[in-house]
């Protein structure tokens, strides 16, 4: 079993800058992957950027090099923050933090965040 805490988020106007956070407990050492999703009403959720535990990223065509995804897996704690920079209106969505476990049989979503760009 594996939790998801997010925080950050908001409202921002376009150009501007915001930070989300996600922590995650549980049985750290089981999680391969940890990323952000989003969401836009009446959409499927997509992905905005990953990282896995050997470091690799992967990010939306979208976000790549506006968004950067880091992760913090020091003793005892696994987390990732994603900073998004020179934001558009259309990234305003639901934001999810997802966590993929090894083997692929399970993985775990955060409760959402709202990110509102305003233009």
């Amino acid at each position: 079993q594996v939790q998801l805490v997010e925080s950050g988020g908001g409202l921002v106007q376009a150009g501007g800058s915001l930070r989300l956070s996600c922590a995650a407990s549980g049985r750290l050492f089981q999680i391969y992957a940890l990323g952000w999703y989003r969401q836009l009403p009446g959409k499927q959720r997509e992905l905005v950027a990953q990282v896995t535990r050997d470091d690799r990223t992967d990010y939306a065509d979208s976000v790549k090099g506006r968004f950067a995804i880091t992760k913090n897996s020091a003793q005892n704690t696994y987390s990732v923050d994603l900073q998004m920079n020179n934001l558009k209106a259309e990234d305003t969505a639901v934001y999810y933090c997802h966590a993929v476990l090894f083997g692929g049989s399970n993985d775990y979503w955060g409760q959402g965040t709202q990110v509102t760009v305003s233009s």
